[in-house]
């Protein structure tokens, strides 16, 4: 187990409000329990990391993943972020539903201030929550969802949709950032409008304006007489990366795919390219943090999923002044500029996709036009301050605390 400083040192008393200041209660930090299916650096982990950063000594962070190997996030997380992996000492989020293992979760989530769970892998634990809460006295929980796996792309699950409805009956909030979400959330899940919290993911857009360093992804050196069309994803069977691997090869020399992320489909991913004769052109550097450092060395970013909702690597992408190609899935055509629509393509069709990402890749003025639409667009509308202040007031208030103990990161 890693662990992270924990010292708690006198909080500095200062007049404050939601929006802008930090008011410090009385007492330790407040100890925050997160559940991921996974913790690997995706959209949710990358928020989930950023709002802890922010929060810098403010909160202690308890942070388990069902799957013990998937922890890339962890790394992203700042030194001094008072953080622990307890993992094997905790409750599994594996498991068929039973009492027994609910009331063992239940008496866990006890030992602290609120507790966050994260998409379905999470959900046993809330619903733990909501049979336990009648009988024994617990934190307040908030439950995130972000979008699907490949289970229930094409089709929710009606079971799955059941559990939902149950389990989230006690909880303070279920927070989702897309509008797709928040209509399945009030249709299939039949969740009261008055718990429903949609928050936009935002990033620090300023962040994404100095050029990268040439160098800055390993194994890649940019070549300015080639296309170079990236993406940033976990490699899982829901983000389909074939599809815009098979994109790409017909582009021949004059392109070349690089794919950030790491996850059980890059054999997959590595056959398909050897397959259509283009392995040399895919580059797969594995995790990266700091998509800021070197996102920029992209002309296109391509998004090939079969589902998303809100996907923070698109806001990134945008903030670094990229075109995009993507598939029609959650909120993607409306995050974009409008100048970039046409590039949005039905997910069904692969035809039209391919042609799209060709299209751009043979039309730099294009390119240019797209990103700077794209750019304007997330600077106006995609900043993070306004999410990191509503996560805050969101999460304040579960506590009954007027403010977090912050020491701002």
């Amino acid at each position: 187990m890693r662990r992270r400083s924990t010292s708690r040192r006198p909080w500095r008393r200062s007049t404050g409000c939601w929006s802008g200041c930090w008011r410090v209660p009385e007492g330790p930090p407040p100890r925050i329990l997160h559940l991921h299916s996974g913790f690997n650096l995706g959209g949710k982990e990358a928020r989930a990391v950023r709002l802890m950063n922010h929060w810098g000594e403010g909160t202690h962070h308890t942070v388990i993943s069902a799957d013990h190997d998937a922890m890339g996030a962890r790394a992203a997380i700042a030194p001094e972020v008072p953080c622990d992996f307890p993992q094997e000492r905790a409750p599994s989020l594996h498991g068929l539903p039973g009492i027994r293992r609910y009331l063992r979760w239940a008496r866990y989530m006890r030992g602290f201030d609120l507790v966050l769970t994260y998409n379905w892998g999470a959900m046993d634990a809330v619903m733990a929550h909501r049979m336990a809460a009648p009988f024994l006295k617990l934190p307040p929980l908030i439950h995130h969802e972000d979008g699907f796996n490949e289970d229930e792309v094409r089709r929710l699950n009606p079971r799955r949709n059941l559990f939902r409805q149950a389990a989230l009956a006690r909880v303070s909030a279920l927070v989702v950032p897309s509008r797709v979400l928040e209509e399945i959330a009030l249709g299939a899940w039949a969740q009261p409008a008055r718990r429903i919290m949609r928050i936009p993911n935002g990033i620090d857009v300023a962040a994404y304006a100095p050029p990268p360093h040439a160098d800055a992804i390993p194994g890649f050196a940019r070549d300015e007489s080639v296309v170079t069309i990236g993406t940033l994803a976990g490699l899982r069977a829901v983000k389909n990366l074939p599809r815009l691997v098979r994109a790409v090869a017909p582009l021949g020399e004059r392109a070349r795919l690089v794919i950030v992320g790491e996850g059980p489909e890059r054999d997959a991913i590595v056959d398909e390219a050897r397959a259509l004769g283009c392995e040399s052109r895919v580059v797969l550097p594995g995790f990266m943090p700091n998509p800021a450092h070197f996102i920029g060395l992209f002309d296109i970013f391509a998004l090939s999923s079969d589902s998303e909702q809100f996907p923070i690597s698109l806001v990134e992408a945008m903030a670094a002044g990229l075109p995009v190609v993507a598939t029609d899935v959650g909120d993607v055509r409306t995050m974009v500029a409008a100048r970039n629509g046409p590039f949005i393509v039905p997910v069904q069709e692969e035809g039209r996709y391919a042609a799209a990402v060709a299209r751009l890749a043979g039309d730099a003025p294009l390119r240019r036009t797209l990103g700077d639409a794209n750019r304007e667009k997330a600077r106006s509308e995609y900043a993070e301050a306004e999410m990191l202040t509503r996560y805050t007031a969101l999460y304040c208030r579960a506590m009954g605390r007027n403010a977090l103990p912050l020491t701002p990161g």
